[in-house]
C-alpha cells in the first residue's frame, strides 16, 4: 500500500526555526492519525508542511505523491487540492451564505458547470447532515454547525486525506464529540484524518495511531505509551 504522506528523517520548520528533528512519519489510506503535544510542540507545523505551507530543507517527505523538497510554487495549488483542511477556527467567509463559501471554493479549485457544482455541495452537505442549511450565513449557525460546513469544504475536491487542526478547540464537549463522530464516520468511508489536538480525552475514546511531539520530536507511540503523556499547556 502507497502511503498518502511519508516523512523520513525530516526535519520541521516553524518559521525559520526547525521545532522536529529527523520525523518519520508514513500514513496509509485509511489511517486515523493523531499529532499530539504541548501548545509550541511543533504540532501544526507538522501540517503546515504537509501543505507545503512550511518548506522542507532536510530529511525526506511525499504527500499525495509530490515531492516536497522538489515541489515547484506552480504545484502547490494541485498539492492542496489532494488534501482537506479543516481549522480551528473555521475560516469561513463570513460575507457570504454556506453555499457561496463552498462555490467559491470550488470554482477557485477549476470547476466550471453550473449543475456539477450544484450537485457536489448538495453531496458534500447531506454528508455532514447540513442539507438544509445551504442559505444560512455563517453568523446564523452554532459553532458545532459552523465546524461542520468547514469539514464539508475540506470534502469538496474528494481529498485522499484530512488535516484537522484543533478542530475541536473551539467547542464545548458535546459538540465536540459530534465531531469527532463525523470524523470517524468519513474515516470509516475511506478518508484519512490525520488530526492535531492536545486534548487526551479525544484520543483515548477514539482510537487511532498516535504520535506525540515532545523535546523537538515527534514519534509514535505504542500501546499504552499514551497515559505517560504530559499535554498541559
Amino acid at each position: 500500500m502507497e502511503p498518502i504522506i511519508q516523512f523520513k528523517g525530516a526535519d520541521i520548520l516553524g518559521g525559520d526555526s526547525t521545532v522536529i528533528y529527523g520525523l518519520d512519519m508514513s500514513i496509509n489510506p485509511g489511517d486515523f492519525v493523531y499529532v499530539v503535544g504541548k501548545v509550541g510542540s511543533g504540532k501544526t507545523s507538522i501540517i503546515r508542511t504537509m501543505t507545503a505551507e512550511n518548506r522542507l530543507l532536510r530529511g525526506e517527505g511525499t504527500v499525495c505523491g509530490f515531492d516536497l523538497r522538489t515541489l515547484r510554487t506552480k504545484d502547490i495549488p494541485m498539492l492542496r487540492r489532494r488534501l482537506g483542511v479543516v481549522f480551528q477556527d473555521f475560516q469561513l467567509l463570513m460575507d457570504r451564505s454556506v453555499e457561496a463559501n463552498l462555490e467559491f471554493v470550488l470554482r477557485a479549485t477549476g470547476w466550471k458547470d453550473r449543475t456539477a457544482i450544484d450537485d457536489r455541495i448538495a453531496e458534500v452537505l447531506k454528508d455532514v447532515g447540513m442539507e438544509t442549511k445551504a442559505h444560512k450565513m455563517p453568523h446564523q449557525l452554532s459553532g458545532g454547525e459552523q465546524q461542520r460546513i468547514a469539514i464539508a469544504r475540506a470534502l469538496l475536491n474528494h481529498p485522499q486525506a484530512i488535516l484537522a487542526d484543533e478542530p475541536t478547540g473551539n467547542l464545548d464537549g458535546e459538540t465536540a464529540d459530534g465531531i469527532l463522530k463525523l470524523l470517524r464516520k468519513l474515516n470509516e468511508e475511506g478518508t484519512a484524518i490525520v488530526m492535531v489536538t492536545h486534548n487526551r480525552s479525544i484520543f483515548e475514546r477514539y482510537a487511532g495511531r498516535v504520535f506525540s511531539c515532545e523535546n523537538e520530536k515527534c514519534t509514535e507511540l505504542i500501546d499504552d505509551d499514551t497515559f505517560d503523556l504530559d499535554l498541559s499547556i
